[in-house]
């Protein structure tokens, strides 16, 4: 996705929560606040965008959207486990309807046998408590791998949550 898409995408996003009169926040690992700049990148964003957690450490995970060290150490922080707390936890910390979280393996280094290189795990987290989780494995350099999560959560949230 290229940058005029990822716009064009935000801001479909925002016009859908205005009209629920909804926010969303994002706590990110891999894209390093890239969700939170997509989303402030439109004009009036501050209205549906409520803030955004970079959290890039385990530590941060912890302090700031609370992922339980036990799940870090049993599951690492590229997990289903580690996103669903994350998301659930940025709404919690935000007081926001919608949280997207996301996890991952950029690279070059860093990739396993288990989780290589391309690897992100995504959580949206919604009302009544229903959280959406999904994995996938991007090809590409750091900055494709980063750009495809943003582009990928994006469409996560607007697919399983904002469009009937």
């Amino acid at each position: 996705m290229n940058d005029a898409q990822l716009q064009a995408l935000s801001s479909r996003i925002g016009e859908v929560l205005k009209q629920h009169q909804a926010t969303v926040t994002a706590a990110e690992s891999c894209t390093g606040g890239w969700i939170a700049k997509v989303f402030t990148d439109i004009s009036g964003s501050s209205a549906w965008f409520e803030r955004g957690f970079v959290t890039y450490s385990n530590e941060a995970k912890q302090q700031m959207v609370g992922v339980l060290a036990a799940t870090l150490a049993q599951h690492g922080a590229v997990s289903e486990q580690t996103v669903r707390e994350m998301a659930a936890g940025a709404c919690k910390a935000a007081h926001a309807q919608f949280g997207i979280a996301v996890s991952g393996v950029a690279g070059p280094d860093g990739g396993t046998d288990e989780k290589p290189v391309g690897t992100v795990w995504f959580a949206i987290a919604g009302p009544h408590e229903k959280v959406v989780t999904q994995c996938q494995v991007f090809a590409g350099d750091r900055e494709a791998v980063r750009r495809q999560s943003v582009g990928f959560a994006l469409q996560l949230l607007l697919d399983e949550f904002l469009i009937n």
